[in-house]
């Protein structure tokens, strides 16, 4: 388990996807919801990144990964 914190630029490049995306999923549900790391700083959960990964690949093939 990795409680490893990424910043938007790091998620960015992880999921390819852009900052706007990722903050309407959020908005919609869809993503993790960030960490408020200061008054003007927010980061993602490394590992609820990567178990998003792994949903969204098994609802593409329909397996479990």
């Amino acid at each position: 388990m990795s409680r490893k914190f990424l910043r938007m630029s790091e998620v960015e490049d992880k999921i390819g996807y852009k900052k706007s995306w990722i903050y309407k999923a959020v908005k919609d549900g869809q993503f993790p919801e960030p960490v408020k790391l200061g008054q003007r700083a927010i980061a993602f959960i490394e590992d609820e990144i990567d178990e998003w990964m792994l949903a969204r690949i098994e609802k593409s093939r329909n397996v479990t990964v």
